[in-house]
């Protein structure tokens, strides 16, 4: 199914997708959006990506090996529970900072840091199944 229309198009339209996984995913944790539902999008991008181009060239375009990616967004995520942790309040509780970049204040938390982990387990374990599904069918 690999036209010369869809391989035109697919690598206009992973960006964009990949632009608006990233917008969900930093859209958040109160509002629709967040890691898994970003994480999704982003898989969905490099899917059309891998349909288009075949496997090996999405292999090279997202360069760690998509369980490498899972296992780092893991350590994030348990990293985001750990630090409420040592600040004294329970497991998994949110704490926020505001430091101050050229005058501007930029807010960071711990949600954050937790559904960027949710983000990458979601590219991570998502991509390698659909990787070694599109893989099997090409046998």
């Amino acid at each position: 199914m690999s036209t010369l229309i869809f391989r035109t198009v697919a690598p206009f339209l992973t960006a964009l997708m990949l632009l608006f996984s990233v917008f969900v995913l930093l859209r958040g944790h109160n509002e629709p959006g967040g890691g898994f539902i970003g994480g999704l999008i982003a898989v969905s991008a490099l899917a059309i990506y891998g349909i288009a181009f075949g496997v090996a060239a999405m292999r090279r375009a997202i360069v760690l090996h998509p369980l490498t990616i899972a296992g780092i967004g893991l350590v994030a995520s348990t990293l985001a529970g750990l630090v409420s942790l040592a600040a004294g309040v329970p497991f998994m509780t949110g704490l926020w900072i505001e430091p101050s970049f050229a005058g501007v204040t930029v807010p960071l938390s711990t949600v954050t840091l937790f559904d960027i982990g949710v983000y990458l387990v979601v590219i991570g374990g998502i991509g390698s199944i659909a990787m070694t599904l599109e893989e099997e069918g090409d046998l």
